[in-house]
């Protein structure tokens, strides 16, 4: 579900959880072409025969690719009216808690942690946690800064 909020209401969200968003599926294809972009063609990812026998029991995704997913997910919980940019600024924190098997389905949930000034915008630190479904721990937990300007 996405919160809509004002610009200038940025603030009243902290402490907020957000989400969780839509379980979506983790497929080979996605896999495959973070491969082919990232030049990261490792067996564990590219290769499900392989992979069976492999430590995991099939091919996973990448790590990086699972967290590069944070960024739909984050822009299907919240919609900030008022705003003429946004910006991905950065993670503070990153963990690889468990690895995400090809197949598998994948949501999030986001907690507003800060918000805080910026010259020209504001700046949200969100603590974010990718889960697996069926999952006993999640697939990644981040702290993510997201910029808006107005």
């Amino acid at each position: 579900m996405t919160t809509n909020v004002a610009y200038a209401n940025l603030s009243s969200l902290v402490g907020k959880s957000l989400g969780p968003t839509e379980w979506r599926e983790v497929t080979q294809e996605q896999v495959n072409t973070f491969a082919d972009a990232t030049d990261d063609h490792q067996w564990i990812h590219t290769d499900p025969e392989r992979a069976k026998d492999g430590p995991f029991g099939g091919a996973i995704a990448h790590g990086f690719l699972t967290l590069s997913l944070l960024i739909p997910m984050w822009e299907s919980l919240l919609d900030v009216d008022g705003v003429t940019t946004k910006v991905n600024y950065g993670l503070d924190k990153v963990r690889f808690v468990s690895p995400v098997k090809v197949g598998a389905k994948i949501r999030m949930t986001a907690v507003i942690a800060e918000v805080e000034e910026v010259r020209g915008g504001v700046q949200l630190a969100i603590d974010a946690t990718i889960e697996i479904e069926g999952g006993e721990k999640p697939a990644v937990v981040a702290r993510s800064l997201q910029r808006f300007y107005a």
